[in-house]
């Protein structure tokens, strides 16, 4: 399978106004970098889109094109693909337009920093969204998404994430077996919704769903936690990192567009500030640790 890579030079970083500072120098200067993971880390409808292939809907300034350009890497390759789930690190994932081929196909023993986010597709996240959208007229100020999604005394959610664990837990050995030399960074999802009252009508959830979406979310950010730690990885924490920086905030404060975008971007998914804060925490994040093991 072709591998997708691209070397950029620091004065092509500056001219995209990307960041060059020596931060590479303060991680311990990765030299082979490899993103995976889903729309979260492809930003779907963020200029300039990708075709390699189109339907991954990869964006040229997602958070891996970011954080490669602040640690000028040269050697990188970013894999994630739009619609991803876990199996798709080992198999080939249809797209539109193409094939994007298993994202472990990219990984190397000599890989020294891998970034992955992972998981939210398995649990079919964004069907919650969605759901809770399109129920949220049938009662604006109660909560008949969580009642469906507990009907019956279970909660479809949490037995999602809980049946999700193993197989990111499957993912991040998978890495460590291909790249053992790897810094691997497991990449949490940032806040759709505020953690009360949301914005209904602007973003159309019911006011009573907003703390069950927002639970979702933390259950699902816990699981990641849990699994990073247990694996050998270093869990950056996205969601805590973008408290006040929801879809339900103004242009220009929100790092997640809502069922409407206002700036370019996929609705219910991340735009370009929040591609670049999403960077920030990774980059803040690989600070710590180093700093931490020196």
């Amino acid at each position: 399978m072709p591998r997708y890579r691209r070397a950029v030079t620091a004065a092509a970083l500056a001219l995209l106004g990307f960041p060059t500072t020596a931060a590479a120098t303060i991680v311990g200067s990765p030299r082979h970098y490899v993103a995976l993971g889903d729309s979260y880390a492809s930003g779907p409808w963020i200029p300039e889109q990708r075709a390699d292939p189109a339907g991954c809907l990869r964006s040229t300034r997602n958070y891996p094109a970011r954080l490669a350009a602040a640690l000028r890497i040269r050697d990188y390759t970013d894999v994630s693909c739009g619609g991803a789930i876990t199996g798709d690190m080992t198999a080939p994932q249809p797209v539109r337009w193409g094939t994007n081929p298993p994202q472990f196909d990219a990984l190397r023993p000599d890989t020294d920093l891998v970034t992955l986010t992972i998981g939210g597709n398995d649990i079919d996240i964004g069907g919650l969204w969605m759901t809770c959208a399109r129920l949220g007229a049938t009662d604006p100020s109660g909560d008949p998404c969580e009642r469906q999604a507990t009907a019956g005394g279970t909660d479809r959610y949490a037995q999602l994430i809980t049946a999700a664990a193993p197989r990111v837990a499957r993912v991040l050995e998978g890495i460590r077996a291909r790249s053992p030399r790897a810094r691997v960074l497991l990449v949490g999802y940032l806040r759709l919704l505020p953690p009360v009252l949301g914005c209904y009508p602007a973003f159309p959830i019911a006011r009573g769903d907003v703390p069950y979406v927002d639970g979702v979310e933390r259950r699902l950010t816990a699981m990641l936690t849990d699994q990073a730690l247990d694996h050998g990885a270093v869990f950056v924490d996205s969601y805590a990192g973008s408290l006040g920086h929801d879809a339900c905030q103004p242009r220009g404060t929100k790092w997640v567009e809502g069922t409407t975008p206002t700036s370019p971007a996929y609705p219910m998914h991340p735009n370009a500030l929040g591609m670049h804060e999403v960077a920030d925490l990774t980059l803040d994040t690989l600070r710590t640790v180093t700093a931490t093991r020196h």
